[in-house]
């Protein structure tokens, strides 16, 4: 590839990783310093799981090379705070649930996990997804990586922001009043 690997997209790093030209773990390690470069002004992930990242890309190089494939496999993906995922801090943007770690995976993550992807981390989100800006975040306000003034609005701001910020290459959210659609544009 001749672009750095945090700048690809999805159908460029699977078709990277399928030729053997990088492995999941060099492009999470990519993401996880694209993060640690850009974070603290973008202020997009409540969570990042660098362990278990590292550990789910190295599970889907061993798959890769054993011939087996996935839709996703080994695509470093952010996913909203909002949804849950067993064993990992699970606040839906709210100190009120500062600690909690879910018994249970949302099936929407179930899918994204069912089909290969590798999770960077929990992304910020409105307060139990209620606001339009992405200001209403028990923790922290998340900034529009292209203009930090401005912020990148909707409930999934956070997972908007982590993609625009080339730190995830491609996050879920969630919509009910435009919490995706408001980011979007």
């Amino acid at each position: 590839m001749s672009k750095p690997l945090h700048e690809l997209t999805i159908h460029e790093a699977l078709t990277g990783m399928r030729a053997g030209e990088f492995s999941s773990v060099e492009l999470t390690n990519a993401l996880l310093a694209r993060i640690d470069a850009v974070d603290a002004q973008v202020q997009a992930y409540l969570t990042v799981t660098r362990t278990g990242a590292l550990a789910q890309a190295q599970a889907a190089d061993a798959q890769r090379a054993r011939g087996e494939e996935a839709p996703l496999l080994g695509v470093p993906l952010a996913i909203k705070d909002v949804l849950a995922t067993a064993g990992v801090q699970t606040t839906c943007g709210s100190k009120i649930l500062q600690g909690f770690k879910p018994p249970y995976t949302a099936t929407a993550v179930k899918r994204l996990e069912a089909a290969g992807a590798v999770m960077l981390g929990k992304v910020n989100c409105d307060e139990f997804a209620m606001g339009s800006s992405n200001e209403n975040s028990g923790y922290f306000v998340t900034r529009n990586p292209w203009n930090l003034e401005r912020v990148p609005g909707g409930s999934s701001g956070g997972s908007a922001a982590a993609v625009a910020a080339q730190a995830a290459l491609g996050a879920l959210g969630t919509d009910t009043g435009g919490s995706v659609r408001l980011p979007a544009s």
